[in-house]
């Protein structure tokens, strides 16, 4: 296979779908959604055996279990892809919404109207259910897509696309508006996200490397996050049991999540009596704690934190925990370290509430809440394509209204400039 020749193909095929998707009635668009779950249903058995090859194939290549767990399609994730497709037919459309119209002094109206962006790719790993999540919320929106699965998903992500393109069959919209690459060669990658002629944004979701190297190579705007350091401050005016209840809940609800917390700031009015709690809680949970000087000074058997530990995303058992003097210091460590994607603050204090909110550049800032809540279904979004820390166009979790954009529309009757 020529990758070059392929990847034109697949973009222009894209760009032609993109205009059919984007003119087609809420009602068609949901159609097709509804019948791609019809077609999963009616495929669980092909499902199985092409997802049976690839956890054959990944076993043979020596995947971790955690690697052979995100691959496998097991009834009940089967089941979730398909409630999935029909939740996602239900939501409102955003496309076509016009507003902020007014007046204008020269008797003209002006509002904005949601469009689709057109074309995106999405680049994930491992997990097949990625394909409808992608599809589905892409085609809602009214985009067409072109997605590229992890190399060790690819018979599982080609079973889905038969699902898919059935599904738009049926409804009556070109099979190319979901593509699904079909070819494992890393080349298609790079072909992909050097196409600004037909792909508009590129989603990548994945680990750090693969979205530092798309980041770094992209010819086509990005929506990412690369880590997620995630903090809590506690602050001196916290209730001690909403603290201790947020924070180990913060950490330990998942491990391996974007949203969870790595480093924990306490004020140090409070330190001496909290942190003793704090530690016999994340204790019983396996934590291993990594303190500064002022935490170890309470927590004599805690080990010492290095710089390094305030900038880790540690994604297992692991936290970092460091006292402050006060919200000065506890804002200016997080701008410094964090990764903007979701920062929390523990505080009865209205006033310290309300400057936290204003003064942590995150893409969430919560107050009294665990950081686990930064998420597309919790934020009432229905679905996310991924989390955004960037400041352009979409930040935080991205859903439906992320995969659109504004167009200003004006309506006259027969005015002129003079």
């Amino acid at each position: 296979m020529d990758i070059s020749v392929y990847m034109a193909g697949v973009g222009q095929q894209a760009r032609v779908a993109a205009a059919a998707v984007a003119r087609s009635s809420t009602a068609v668009r949901n159609g097709a959604l509804l019948a791609m779950a019809d077609a999963l249903d009616a495929a669980r058995d092909a499902l199985k055996q092409a997802n049976l090859k690839d956890l054959d194939n990944a076993r043979a290549n020596g995947l971790e279990s955690a690697m052979l767990d995100r691959l496998e399609l097991t009834p009940t994730r089967i089941d979730a892809m398909i409630e999935g497709l029909r939740q996602v037919a239900s939501l409102p459309d955003p496309i076509g919404e016009i507003t902020d119209m007014s007046y204008r002094p020269s008797g003209i109206q002006v509002g904005k109207m949601r469009v689709p962006l057109g074309v995106i790719g999405i680049i994930y790993e491992s997990r097949p259910n990625v394909t409808v999540e992608a599809a589905s919320l892409c085609l809602k929106s009214g985009n067409a897509t072109i997605l590229r699965g992890g190399s060790e998903s690819l018979n599982s992500n080609q079973a889905i696309a038969q699902c898919i393109a059935e599904g738009l069959t049926k409804a009556g919209l070109p099979e190319d508006t979901v593509q699904v690459i079909k070819t494992s060669d890393r080349e298609a990658v790079g072909k992909l996200i050097t196409m600004p002629d037909y792909v508009d944004v590129i989603v990548p979701r994945g680990g750090k490397g693969l979205i530092e190297r798309i980041s770094r190579d992209a010819k086509v705007p990005v929506i990412k996050h690369l880590d997620g350091v995630c903090h809590v401050y506690i602050d001196s005016h916290a209730d001690p049991e909403k603290a201790l209840n947020i924070a180990v809940n913060a950490k330990t609800q998942r491990y391996g999540t974007c949203n969870t917390m790595e480093t924990l700031l306490v004020d140090s009015e409070i330190a001496a009596d909290i942190l003793p709690l704090l530690a016999n809680a994340f204790e019983h949970k396996g934590v291993e704690l990594r303190g500064c000087e002022l935490t170890r000074d309470i927590l004599p058997s805690v080990a010492k934190a290095t710089e390094d530990d305030w900038y880790a995303e540690y994604l297992g058992p692991i936290l970092a925990v460091r006292v402050v003097e006060g919200l000065d210091e506890a804002i200016a460590h997080i701008n410094t370290y964090s990764s903007q994607h979701t920062d929390a603050i523990v505080t009865e204090n209205y006033t310290r509430a309300r400057r936290f909110l204003t003064e942590v550049d995150s893409s969430s800032v919560m107050v009294n809440a665990s950081t686990r809540f930064a998420d597309g279904f919790e934020y009432g979004l229905g679905a996310e394509i991924g989390i955004s820390t960037d400041k352009l166009h979409a930040r935080g979790p991205v859903g439906l209204e992320g995969l659109t954009s504004q167009k200003y529309v004006v309506f006259g009757d027969g005015h002129i400039r003079t």
